[in-house]
């Protein structure tokens, strides 16, 4: 008797697992969350992907403090989406004309979090991640 599966997909009895939510697609994931915070200026995000979050913004914001401003773009540029906002401007040029030199005195802690309550569908807290003022 043949074996029995779903129909249309490789191998004999079909698909049997579902692939699992990658690095590569975290990874992603982060990087259009951090280019929305440098557009926008906050992002609400589950308190976990906070984390993430903030620690790749605080680390382009160093960059945005180094000497060689050359070099320091081009390693933003591999993290960040070249996109831009309603205004015209590309988050590069964003985060390295005005939120870089709003920050300059600053040593750390660019951004902040504000708990917001939890998801309502299954229940996950959210987070407001935004520039501190």
């Amino acid at each position: 008797m043949p074996a029995q599966g779903r129909k249309n997909v490789h191998g004999k009895t079909g698909v049997r697992f579902k692939a699992a939510y990658t690095k590569s697609k975290y990874e992603n994931m982060l990087r259009n969350v951090v280019t929305d915070l440098v557009l926008k200026g906050a992002v609400k995000v589950t308190a976990a992907v906070s984390k993430d979050v903030i620690k790749e913004a605080d680390r382009l914001v160093a960059l945005t403090k180094h000497e060689d401003v050359m070099n320091a773009k081009r390693n933003a540029a591999r993290f960040l989406r070249n996109i831009k906002d309603e205004n015209g401007v590309e988050a590069l040029d964003k985060l390295f004309n005005e939120i870089g030199p709003k920050f300059k005195d600053r040593q750390g802690g660019f951004t902040k979090q504000l708990k917001l309550g939890n998801r309502r569908g299954d229940d996950a807290p959210i987070v407001l991640v935004a520039w501190v003022d």
